[in-house]
């Protein structure tokens, strides 16, 4: 199609999860309730990070940053879906289309170079433990948090390169609740052939070249684990066993999506849904219930804002002025 005789739509619609009110209903308080679970969930974490100067660690300040990616990775489109439950039609402009991709890609983008990052850290701390404090300074692991949201941005502009400029004349509706690469890039009124290439090369080369990573750096830290038996290492395979999980719940449904991203499968709304409502609210979970040094950060917390309610809520003395 000649690229100067077409009309660009205004709006996509989105089919949400399901057509039932009964169902949306449903839908409307269960996400509202797990989106506020995620915020202050992943913020607790933050909040003890901070506040707790024996976590200003790389380990821990890394983990902080996971847990603002997640609140960001469940933000750009989770809101926008607990409105529509209650709302039809559900539209979104094109503009908020382009920016969902946009957000989605950085984010997690961002967070799949942080997991390797947070890997590297257990490398060095378990595998080369007399070197970890010369290795992992606070430096190198600041500059591995910004790498992380460089190369998800960096990511992400890659793939919205190729995808604004598609001549997008009708129809507009994508199957999902959110503009998912996959599906708004078959809504071009053109071959769109060599942008799904790209897109699945741009996307799978990072997808693979992380998880593969991820995979050699575990392998090599539970052989150092299993080869050593200590009161460290029993420790560091509590704090393991919480970070192949994490990557787990996060690099599963997305192997899944992207080795046939653009089939349509009910199954995809599923996994998407799990990637961006219940992993970051699983991550705090899991993190709390393997690390007893955060359980221990975050009782300390709480005990410090008690002591300072029952303090801030005592009776001043009466003062006997006639004395």
């Amino acid at each position: 199609m000649d690229q100067g005789n077409y009309s660009r739509v205004a709006e996509f619609i989105l089919l949400g999860l399901s057509n039932s009110w009964e169902l949306q209903y449903f839908f409307f308080i269960l996400f509202n309730i797990l989106y506020i679970a995620i915020v202050l969930g992943n913020f607790l974490i933050v909040i003890t990070v901070i506040s707790e100067p024996a976590l200003h660690t790389p380990m821990y300040i890394m983990l902080s940053n996971l847990s603002v990616l997640d609140v960001f990775l469940a933000t750009y489109a989770t809101p926008k879906m607990i409105h529509d439950f209650l709302y039809e039609p559900k539209t979104i402009s094109f503009e908020g289309c382009m920016a969902q991709i946009f957000l989605l890609h950085v984010f997690a983008g961002g967070e799949m170079v942080l997991l390797v990052a947070m890997a590297y850290d257990r490398y060095v701390a378990i595998c080369k433990p007399l070197h970890y404090a010369t290795i992992m300074n606070l430096c190198k692991c600041t500059g591995m948090v910004i790498g992380s949201w460089v190369i998800g941005v960096m990511h992400s502009l890659s793939q919205l390169a190729f995808t604004v400029n598609l001549p997008f004349c009708g129809p507009n509706i994508v199957d999902s609740y959110y503009c998912d690469l996959t599906l708004v890039i078959k809504l071009a009124c053109t071959d769109t052939y060599i942008p799904e290439l790209l897109m699945l090369l741009d996307s799978g080369l990072m997808g693979v070249t992380s998880f593969l990573l991820l995979l050699i750096s575990y392998t090599v830290i539970l052989v150092t684990v299993r080869r050593r038996s200590s009161m460290g290492m029993v420790k560091a395979r509590n704090t393991l066993t919480a970070h192949i999980t994490v990557v787990t719940l996060f690099f599963g449904p997305c192997i899944f999506i992207y080795v046939w991203p653009f089939g349509n499968f009910p199954v995809d709304k599923v996994l998407s849904v799990f990637s961006t409502v219940f992993t970051p609210i699983l991550n705090p979970i899991i993190y709390t219930l393997r690390n007893k040094e955060v359980k221990a950060a975050m009782q300390k917390l709480k005990t410090r804002y008690v002591n300072s309610r029952s303090l801030s809520q005592m009776p001043l003395p009466k003062l006997d002025l006639l004395n």
